[in-house]
């Protein structure tokens, strides 16, 4: 890699992030007890399969009532990092309001490749929809913004698609050229064609309402990236201030947070 053009920094976040190593522990505990709270009372279903292979699950948490519809939440970590079990309590303000969540795992690279990933997520969004009826609203996290940016570029049934009415990616790479330049290459094994074809911006813009979220005080590049979105599908943005990449998904699990208000009322 061309030390003049390597981009690993102005993708690293956990650097510039203080205690940036707290962050997943705190999510896999805080996770594993809102599993926990909600087992005994059926609100829970955990690992229900949407493909073959072990990671092809996805955990499914139920409200109160007959739901209003279909949250689907897809998890970040650069394609490389975590599964559904490190974010349960996400689902908590969706949830709370009436909404079914589904928070699927996918295979990781470099076992796979970013497109491999997309047609698992595709699988996993159809057979949440068969399980859950009404409206689809589709968020995700960093990578997961980039997912479910890509749900809304036509990879989906068309039964299914018809059905999402709002898609909020959070903090997304909407732009995968750049990666190229960075040392995760390596694993993501992204070159021009994958990486063109796998950028939403590159893309036309979805049927559904869609507002890019990021955090006022990410990287210079996360910042970029959510700008080059709002530019290519003339959709909303929204600048979260003093919130950073790690903490900017946490209004997620408030009911009356501001992720939760924007998702539910696009």
């Amino acid at each position: 890699m061309d030390q003049k053009t390597d981009l690993s920094d102005a993708y690293e976040n956990g650097a510039y992030i203080p205690d940036a190593a707290g962050y997943p522990p705190r999510w896999a505990s805080e996770a594993q007890a809102y599993r926990q709270r909600l087992s005994p009372a059926q609100k829970a279903v955990l690992g229900l399969p949407y493909g073959e292979e072990a990671r092809h699950r996805m955990d499914l948490f139920l409200p109160d009532r007959t739901p209003e519809g279909l949250v689907v939440f897809v998890h970040g970590g650069y394609w490389q990092r975590f599964d559904k079990s490190d974010w349960s309590h996400f689902a908590e303000g969706a949830r709370a309001r009436g909404w079914a969540v589904a928070i699927p795992s996918y295979d990781l690279c470099p076992s796979v490749r970013i497109r491999d990933i997309t047609a698992q997520i595709v699988q996993a969004v159809t057979i949440a929809a068969e399980e859950v009826q009404g409206p689809i609203r589709l968020t995700g996290h960093s990578a997961g913004g980039h997912l479910v940016a890509r749900m809304g570029t036509g990879v989906l049934p068309e039964d299914v698609a018809a059905r999402v009415k709002a898609i909020l990616p959070i903090s997304p790479l909407s732009d995968l050229r750049p990666l190229m330049e960075t040392a995760m290459n390596a694993n993501l094994k992204l070159d021009a064609e994958e990486a063109r074809t796998e950028s939403p911006i590159f893309h036309s813009a979805p049927r559904a309402k869609v507002t890019v979220w990021v955090g006022g005080a990410e990287r210079p590049a996360f910042l970029e990236q959510a700008e080059w979105l709002e530019e290519a599908w003339g959709c909303a943005r929204v600048v979260d201030e003093g919130k950073h990449h790690f903490d900017v998904i946490d209004s997620l699990a408030d009911p009356s947070g501001a992720l939760t208000e924007r998702l539910l009322s696009m």
